[in-house]
């Protein structure tokens, strides 16, 4: 499956002045790896970003958000946001920051 290149150019361009980043084609689509941890990823549904597993029910509340699904399961610290929910650049540096802070946070591989 092909992933939004506009989508992924716009996290691009939200990431330049991130350290450590890299870009690396999984889960359908064009991921953003920050210090070697999945940040968020650009695919055709929208946006997967990994997030706080104690912040799952809290986000997947918003507007145009909900759980991941993985093998048939919903998955606690994975968020999936639709296009309609990245339609400004403000939208999607909110849930881009948030994907970055938690990659960010983990320990370097």
């Amino acid at each position: 499956m092909a992933y939004d290149e506009e989508l992924a150019h716009r996290v691009r361009e939200q990431l330049q002045d991130v350290a450590r980043v890299t870009e690396m084609r999984m889960f359908g689509g064009l991921a953003f790896l920050v210090g070697g941890h999945m940040a968020v990823a650009a695919s055709q549904s929208g946006l997967l970003l990994r997030i706080p597993p104690d912040r799952t029910d809290e986000l997947a509340g918003r507007p145009h958000t909900d759980r991941s699904v993985m093998a048939g399961r919903q998955m606690k610290g994975w968020l999936r946001v639709e296009p309609e929910g990245l339609a400004s650049d403000e939208e999607l540096t909110r849930w881009v920051d948030i994907g970055v802070r938690y990659a960010s946070s983990l320990p370097p591989k």
